[in-house]
């Protein structure tokens, strides 16, 4: 899956313990590593949590396949698609 010009995807993992419906990770679509942080930010509507680690540009289908992929929204538009945080899932 590729992202409009100037997106990147990006992979965070949170330390212990992770904010509720983290546990897994996050998965955000952004411009910059910072967008990407601001857009969790806002998201959980707190300072960020402590993070342990921040892939980009990463194959998602690497991710778990039993519960991040099927539950994952669109990773080519900028936002948080992982959690999808109650957008409905994609049409198969």
């Amino acid at each position: 899956m590729s992202t409009p010009s100037g997106l990147r995807r990006y992979w965070i993992r949170f330390s212990s313990p992770a904010p509720i419906g983290f546990a897994l990770g996050c998965g955000v679509t952004a411009f910059t590593e910072d967008d990407a942080r601001a857009l969790v930010s806002s998201e959980l509507q707190q300072a960020l949590p402590s993070i342990e680690s921040i892939e980009i540009e990463f194959d998602v289908s690497t991710l778990d396949v039993n519960h991040v992929v099927p539950n994952m929204g669109d990773c080519t538009q900028r936002g948080i698609w992982y959690p999808r945080l109650g957008v409905p899932p994609l049409a198969s």
